[in-house]
Order: C-alpha cells, then structure tokens, then sequence
C-alpha cells in the first residue's frame, strides 16, 4: 500500500529569497516503508548516491511501473514500491530509494500496459522484468545449474571502486595489430592448462605471459555480457550441451559472472576489469565480442524477462502481425536504429569504455546494426554514424562482421566513415581456396596480400580489413587441412548444422592419421597458410590454438560444446612446439618489417609500393592455370631506410623454378622464411633464380 505521508517543506520566505538547506536530497513520500522521492531522471538503471539509491526506467507504452526489492538470492519480493504518477516525467520513472544498503537487496520491476500481439504490445504485470541498464544480473552465476524458478533474473547495484592508476591505453595503430580470438571459458579450462582458475577471467590473467611470447598485441573476447548457457540446453547420447559460445544476450551491460573466479558481490565486473588492467600493462589491447543484432529472449516462443516487458514493439523489429523478424538467425532483430534502441547501444559502448576501458569491439553480425524499423538496408545508417563519430569511443576500434543471416553481405561497402574495420569474409575464401591449390583463384589470392584495394579504396576505408583465415566460427587451421567435411554429430542436429564451403583439404586422409607423410604435409600447410596471413596487408586475425595444432576434430559449429572439443589442449603445445615457435617468428617478422604492414612511401629503389609476380618477374596479371603468386613490397622510412620483401607462395604439387626482381647493385636478396622446412634461417641468394618446393611458401628481404 502507498502512503502518501510528505514531509513537510518550510515555509516560502515573504522576500522571495530561497533559503538554503542543510540536506540537499530531502525524502518527500513514503512507500511501502520507505522514504522516497523523485529520482535523477537522465542517469538510466539503479544507482548508488549518498544516502541512498537511484532507480530509472522508461517506458513508452506502460500504464504503471513497480519496484521489486529482493533479499540476496531470494526469488519473491519484501518489497514492493509502485512508481506514483507524478515521479514520471514523459516516459521515464524515476525515485530515490532512501535508506538502501546495495549489499543487502536485488531488484527486479513489473510493468503493466495493454496487450495487443497483433501491435507489438504483450505487456505482462505478472512478470518480473530485468532492467535493460542492469551493471550486474543475479540468478545464473553457476556455470551450468539451471534457475529452479524459470527466467527470474534480478540485478545488484555494483559500486565501481575499481583503481586503475595512471596506466593510459596501448592505442595501438590499427596496421600494428595481431589479433588473438580466444573464448574466456575454453582458453583455460582444460586441466592441460595448467593454471589455478580455469575457465575465468583470473585463469585467462595467468596466461598472459604465454600471449607476450606468443607476440600478439590484442585479445578479441567472445562475448562475455551475462548470457544464458543453459538457453536450449540438451543432453545427447549423455553428452550436456550448452550455449556455451554466448551469443545470446541476457544483459548489455552486465559482465558474465560465470566467468569470474569467485563471487563478486557488488563488485561485478572487477575480477574482468584486472584482466584488462593487466593486459594493457603489458602492452596487449582487450577487445569486446558484441551481440547487439538479438536477445535471448528469442521469438514468440522464447522467453520473457526485459525487453519484451519493457517495450516490446520499440526492441525487436516486428512484421505488420506482431510477429518477429528473424535477420539474426537466433529469433529476433534488435531494432537498433530506433531513438531509443540507439541510445541504449551507444550508452552501453560508452559503459564499457569509460567504466572498463575497453580498447575495441568486434559487432556481431553488424549488418543489422545498418537496417532500419522495417528491416531494410539505410545508406547512412545513424547508429553507425553516431558510433563512427561518438568522442567518448574515438580512440576505439570499431571492427564490423559485415553481413548477417538475412542475406545481407556488406564486406567492402559497410557504411564506414572511414573509421570502421571489417572482417574480411573474402580474404578468408579465396586464400583457402588458394591455398588447397585451386585454379582460377591466383589472382584473387594476389589482391588479398596486397590489402584487398580492389575491395577497400585506401582513400575512403584507410587499413579496414582484418584479414582472417580461422575465427570460432568454422575449422581450426589444423582441422582445415584434417578433413574435407564438417563432422558435427556431436551437436546433436544429424550433422546437418554448420556451414558446408569450408574450402578445407584433408592432404590425402579425413581426420588424424599415422601416416608421416600426410602429417607433414598439413604441418606444411599450415605454416603456408600463416606465412601468408603474416605478409598480407591488412590487419592479421588468429584463433587461439591455431599456434599449436589445436583441434575440434572436425567439427566447425561448436557452439554447444563446453568439453574438449571446443577447449584448447595445451599439452599440444609441447608436442608441436616447432609449430608454436614458427608462429613466433612469423609475427616478430611483421612488427620488423613495416613495408607489410602499411605504405611506407609509394615504393622504393624505382620499385611500386607493391607489385605482383610470376615465376618470371612483373606479371601484372595471373592465367586461371596459375597457382604460382609472388608479392612485392617496397617502400622507404626516413632515417631507416628502404625495405623490400618479396613473398613467394606455391600451391601447386610439384616444385617451380622462379625468379626474383633484379635489386639495385648495392643490395642483395636474403631468404628468410621457408615453410618447407620448420625451422627458419636465412641464408644470401645468390643472383635471383630459385626452387620453391610444392606447396610451399619462401619469403625474401632485401639487404
């Protein structure tokens, strides 16, 4: 029951004069018990303030909004505070909760209004809503334990106490970079890991060590807002499979607390906040894998716990019938280009940035981020547009997944303002295919080294594509040259999930093999194929394992799998050490060699920037016969010098005698990379014939 008792105001001075007050926040009703009064209505989701707490929602269509106050993992209220008429202000609702300890409560709201499907509107005042600007979500932190109450999450109010000293960001320019995907749980969580918390954030700190050996200098994290793992969870042939991959939103802004080693009670988020402390001190940037494109709150069908609660019709795009449009392919389509949706997403970047200085975010399926309240592709989309230019984000990396399930395919046309980076889908299919030695794709294969121009104008795009050949989703570098198929029976759907051109080539036999011949082949193959990602324009994307063979033994859709198959096996590390230490030297020659990396100067020594190269020198132009392509690189720094690399790449089966470009007389050519053996050395050329083994790669410099 509302009681309406105010306290009482003094009275107006006769002058006019306003008195000052001795407290500055007065309560002016009470609630349920509570004193209370009208909250700061621009600061969104529940804060703490001297005194007490802040709680703010909106709402368009509501008719009425109440507060639910929980005991610490308790799933019915003590409390419950409805918002008076006149603590809303247009569609927000605002109160100061006095007298509110943050460890000693959760919260929750229940929203009334109309129900109309057919206009969008199923508004629910049995539900309890989770606050879409939650910093913190109770009710799953147990990896794996299903919520015996149904979808009852509740958020905690966080106090953000986290010191970060002087320490300023890496600020990594973008041609720099080497990007590790790596998923939080599955990095660590195999015993073969060897650290003390497997599977957190703190188990992923312990490894950091092993990341500066390895040489990358930027850590891409597959989504670590809270999700629901045990959304769609099944059990098959008494296997337990989960979503484990995360990409299925609970809450934004939120952390997922599985992740962390050890309850953090209102303190969410610290435990992830050391891990990027202790990243950018080592010089090594944190990004953020995003999933703004859906919820987890699915279609018709799915579950109901924010969103739809809130303001259905305004979150999801929806058919003329009330229905969901599914451009994600998980349900539903965030409606990100409406005001409201907008302001959340730009909201929640600026959180992560301001509050957990993150370095950058790759966009799931960031094509949906592009289309509009009916579904259709905008020229200038404002929410990329607002993100391009937002001041708070302009030191971040903002990397697009240029496409998404509804058909849309923006790779080199994504709506830039020549500050977004995209994942080159196009590197990835035409060096695979190169690679495996398929005809016709020669020049393709050439066009992709040189930093895709034909695809993004170096004066409107600058550096935008990171250049991939392995990511989560899809095979393994080792599983690529392992199997010609997918073999995802394991995921329970008779094999049929998981994408079929996967371009891959089992070198002779599908899966592991005794033979020693077929087994060096794929090791050859593999240092092929990161020889090549390391010498090409662009921005250089690995998955973590790839260094050291890892394996999903085929499969290339693990989403489910949270056991071995999607864990990385670190006793593989010793066992293909050779491996490891050629992923080494690969990537400390790119940070040597600037000329691979950007244009240096237009070219060097009468030699173009770059240049392109048969077995005979300048071939401007490959045959579809040709599976032959050498790149060169040429380009001068001042106070340094010039630099000329010359990258060489066979894939053909058979070995090919070549020539390199005649060097000015005081310079000579040096090999310096050679996949054909596992260990590197260089050694001088003598004039500029040489043999390349088949299917293999040769890099030269210049001395």
């Amino acid at each position: 029951m509302m009681n309406h008792k105010r306290t009482p105001l003094p009275p107006e001075p006769e002058d006019g004069v306003v008195l000052p007050r001795k407290i500055h926040l007065v309560p002016l009703d009470n609630i349920a018990g509570f004193d209370v009064r009208p909250g700061l209505y621009e600061t969104n989701g529940a804060t703490a303030i001297p005194g007490g707490v802040n709680f703010t929602v909106h709402s368009h269509g509501a008719t009425g909004v109440e507060l639910l106050l929980f005991h610490r993992e308790q799933n019915e209220p003590f409390a419950v505070l409805p918002f008076p008429e006149h603590y809303r202000i247009g569609n927000v609702y605002s109160m100061i909760v006095f007298s509110l300890n943050i460890e000693e409560f959760e919260y929750a709201y229940r929203v009334d209004g109309p129900y109309e499907p057919e206009k969008g509107f199923i508004f629910d005042k049995t539900r309890y809503l989770l606050d879409p600007y939650a910093k913190a979500v109770t009710g799953q932190s147990g990896w794996g334990k299903t919520t015996p109450h149904g979808q009852h999450y509740k958020a905690r109010v966080v106090k953000d106490d986290f010191d970060w000293g002087k320490m300023a960001p890496p600020l990594i320019p973008a041609e720099d970079l080497v990007i590790y995907e790596l998923h939080v749980r599955g990095f660590t969580k195999d015993a073969s890991s060897g650290v003390a918390h497997p599977g957190t954030f703190a188990g992923l700190i312990e490894k950091i060590p092993y990341l500066k050996e390895l040489g990358v200098n930027a850590i891409e994290l597959m989504p670590i807002f809270e999700f629901d793992e045990m959304l769609d969870y099944r059990e098959i042939n008494g296997q337990k499979l989960y979503n484990y991959w995360g990409y299925s939103t609970v809450s934004f802004f939120a952390p997922n607390t599985s992740y962390t080693a050890s309850t953090e009670y209102n303190r969410e988020g610290n435990e992830l906040k050391r891990l990027i402390w202790a990243c950018n001190r080592q010089g090594i940037e944190v990004y953020l894998d995003v999933v703004f494109n859906h919820t987890a709150e699915g279609n018709e069908m799915g579950p109901f716990f924010s969103f739809k609660g809130f303001d259905n019709n305004i979150y999801y795009l929806l058919t003329p019938e009330g229905y969901y449009y599914n451009f994600s392919g998980c349900g539903n389509t965030l409606n990100c280009n409406h005001p409201i949706v907008h302001q959340m997403i730009l909201d929640c970047l600026r959180y992560w940035v301001t509050t957990y200085r993150v370095d950058g975010f790759r966009f799931d399926l960031a094509s949906i981020l592009g289309r509009d309240e009916k579904g259709a592709p905008m020229v200038s989309p404002p929410l990329l547009q607002a993100m391009a230019f937002d001041p708070i984000l302009g030191d971040v990396k903002l990397i697009a997944e240029a496409w998404d399930a509804g058909g849309l395919y923006q790779v080199g046309t994504f709506p830039a303002w020549n500050r977004w980076i995209e994942w080159n889908g196009r590197y990835r299919d035409d060096m695979r295919r190169y690679l495996k030695g398929d005809q016709g794709v020669a020049q393709a294969a050439a066009l992709r080294m040189a930093g895709s121009k034909d695809i993004y104008d170096p004066a409107a795009r600058g550096n935008a594509s990171v250049n991939f050949l392995t990511c989560h989703d899809g095979f393994t570098l080792h599983d690529l040259f392992a199997y010609n198929q997918k073999h995802n029976e394991k995921n329970g759907w008779n094999n049929t999930d998981g994408a079929n051109d996967n371009n891959s080539w089992n070198c002779g036999a599908e899966g592991e093999t005794d033979d020693p011949a077929i087994n060096e082949l794929r090791r050859r193959m593999v240092r092929n194929a990161f020889a090549l990602l390391m010498c090409s324009r662009g921005i250089p994307m690995f998955l973590a394992g790839d260094e050291f063979g890892n394996t999903q033994f085929g499969n290339n859709n693990a989403y489910c799998q949270d056991n071995i198959t999607s864990w990385l096996d670190w006793s593989l590390l010793e066992k293909n050490r050779d491996l490891f230490q050629f992923f080494q030297y690969m990537i400390r020659f790119r940070s040597e060699h600037k000329v691979l990396r950007k244009d240096m100067s237009g070219g060097a020594c009468g030699f173009p920037d770059v240049s392109f190269h048969g077995v005979a020198p300048w071939k401007e132009q490959f045959d579809p016969q040709d599976r032959y392509v050498g790149v060169m690189f040429a380009g001068a720094e001042r106070n340094v010098g010039p630099q000329i690399v010359y990258v060489a790449s066979n894939s053909y089966w058979e070995e090919l005698n070549a020539a390199l470009p005649q060097l000015p007389a005081s310079m000579r050519w040096e090999l310096v990379v050679n996949t054909w053996e596992a260990e590197q050395h260089t050694y001088p050329i003598e004039g500029s014939c040489f043999t390349i083994g088949p299917r293999s790669v040769m890099v030269f410099a210049a001395r």
